[in-house]
């Protein structure tokens, strides 16, 4: 089995740490966002996921690329890799989480074993970008 999940996320980063959630029933942290839709777009893909898992908007006028990420997916048991690209955005609104979102924290280069391979690879994507310490 080779086959690559490919999702969108977001990155979200507040005093130096980055926002991760857990959905329930999950053991490790992830970014926000999923997977596209038919038809989607990325920019309506990620804005859809985040007001899915926390119920704020983005704004689409800060909206930007981030990069693409690769890793061994997690909890995927019909995928071997995640493809995930990431992208940064104001946001307005408090979070809030929700549907399969039980959790949210900020997390910071330390918290590396909590997080599912693909969010090692955004952290360390971000920090290369100065977003993260």
């Amino acid at each position: 089995m080779n086959r690559e999940l490919d999702v969108v996320a977001w990155v979200h980063v507040s005093g130096g740490r980055m926002l991760a959630v857990r959905s329930r029933g999950r053991d490790l942290l992830y970014l926000p966002g999923g997977k596209r839709e038919p038809g989607e777009d990325d920019w309506s893909a990620v804005s859809r996921e985040v007001r899915e898992e926390l119920a704020v908007e983005l704004d689409a006028a800060s909206f930007r690329a981030l990069g693409v990420v690769r890793a061994e997916a997690h909890d995927q048991p019909a995928f071997s890799h995640v493809r995930m690209a990431c992208f940064t955005s104001g946001h307005v609104g408090e979070f809030t989480p929700a549907n399969e979102i039980g959790e949210l924290v900020f997390v910071g280069r330390d918290d590396r074993d909590l997080l599912a391979p693909a969010f090692r690879a955004a952290l360390d994507l971000a920090a290369s970008h100065g977003l993260v310490p």
